[in-house]
């Protein structure tokens, strides 16, 4: 079950650059659907409620050009909760992460 994320009101900042998104035999993923390489990136999601750091998967034959501290917006952030081994969580997927317009004004 996959669940759209409004992303409204909150900001998100790479906490930690982009790595490869790898299996537990050390290869780089890819996804299932349209075979394009799986990349991880670290943010902090931030509202008036407080801060989470998530990682956000993006898909992409190059690894994606984002810097660290920059600040971004994810496109069409998705939640997809999961359970395995009696271990459960959250994963985050977006499309991309776009440079977010006038923060530096903020």
């Amino acid at each position: 079950m996959k669940l759209n994320i409004d992303t409204t009101g909150k900001t998100f900042t790479v906490t930690k650059g982009v790595e490869e998104k790898k299996d537990q035999n050390g290869r780089q993923k890819a996804d299932r659907n349209t075979n394009e390489l799986l990349w991880s990136v670290q943010v902090m999601a931030l509202d008036e409620t407080g801060g989470e750091v998530i990682n956000v998967t993006l898909a992409g034959n190059a690894m994606p050009k984002i810097n660290v501290g920059a600040v971004v917006v994810p496109v069409e952030l998705e939640a997809m909760p999961w359970a395995t081994n009696g271990r459960n969580g959250v994963a985050y997927k977006a499309k991309s992460l776009g440079a977010a317009s006038g923060a530096a004004s903020k």
